[in-house]
């Protein structure tokens, strides 16, 4: 697991399992001989993308970015179509860290796609429960209208498996919302109709989780987003607003999904200019 310290708040990284999806449709209209000199690409055209959810320690609290993909819930299908190769092992990384999940006190959820939002529900036998009964779930309150009612096009991602057991946790909110001082989840869409994203801020420095909105650091144009996002053109003026704070911030960029780094800053013409790596990229 990796850790990034700034000031008072601690960032580490969990497993939460591996998928591989289409390259195309994560970088949209992008050709391919343009991403795939910023992203590797396997002989199926599958990008890898790690679902690892960030514990963030901050004020005595343990605060979860999203719960990966879960553990013995999908299919057969669903792991051959989503290119599964890891299922999540989240309380393997809470153990290693001294923690169980009855410590985690608050889970962030940036949206509920199944990617981010199946490791909030496990089966005991043939019923679903929760994996963390004793956090408070916050997400936005379209986010939450729209998993629980989704249309033709999200249903395929917003699965009553992945919310039922949890419902009596969830905590909207309409705009932004300060889950602790420093830590504030903000409202963007974009991705989702309800995506967020979260930033955290300790003295003069800051990091920003930017989530689905830029899902990898190879991600950064404004320009490059998902075919699966439901409003791209939203994804692209937030993505401006929130890279534009970033740079007056120096901020830390944080991601989910990357498969090589955890964290990286920029020069404003996009040089890295420090990053924390996965253990072995």
């Amino acid at each position: 697991m990796e850790t990034m310290k700034m000031g008072s708040i601690v960032f580490t990284w969990l497993d939460g399992g591996v998928t591989h999806m289409d390259g195309g449709a994560m970088f949209g209209v992008v050709p391919k001989p343009l991403w795939s000199k910023k992203y590797p690409v396997n002989e199926k055209n599958q990008i890898e993308l790690r679902t690892d959810p960030i514990l963030i320690q901050k004020n005595g609290l343990n605060i979860l970015v999203d719960a990966g993909i879960g553990s013995g819930k999908m299919t057969d299908k669903q792991i051959r179509n989503y290119g599964v190769t890891q299922q999540s092992n989240i309380k393997k990384s809470l153990a290693e860290l001294g923690l169980t999940v009855h410590d985690i006190d608050i889970i962030a959820m940036t949206h509920l796609h199944f990617d981010h939002a199946s490791g909030l529900t496990e089966y005991q036998g043939e019923k679903l429960v929760s994996v963390f009964p004793d956090a408070a779930i916050y997400t936005s309150s379209v986010e939450w209208n729209e998993m629980r009612h989704p249309n033709i096009r999200s249903k395929n991602t917003y699965w009553k498996e992945n919310w039922e057991a949890v419902e009596s946790q969830v905590k909207t909110f309409d705009g932004s919302c300060m889950i602790t001082e420093g830590i504030t989840m903000h409202h963007t869409g974009g991705h989702s109709d309800g995506h967020s994203i979260l930033v955290c801020e300790d003295g003069d420095e800051t990091a920003i989780h930017m989530a689905d909105l830029m899902p990898t650091a190879a991600h950064r144009n404004a320009l490059w987003v998902l075919a699966y996002d439901d409003y791209p053109m939203t994804t692209i003026s937030e993505k401006q607003k929130w890279l534009a704070y970033a740079e007056e911030k120096d901020a830390w960029m944080i991601f989910y999904h990357d498969e090589c780094y955890r964290a990286v800053k920029w020069e404003e013409d996009g040089t890295i200019t420090d990053s924390l790596k996965r253990t072995g990229k």
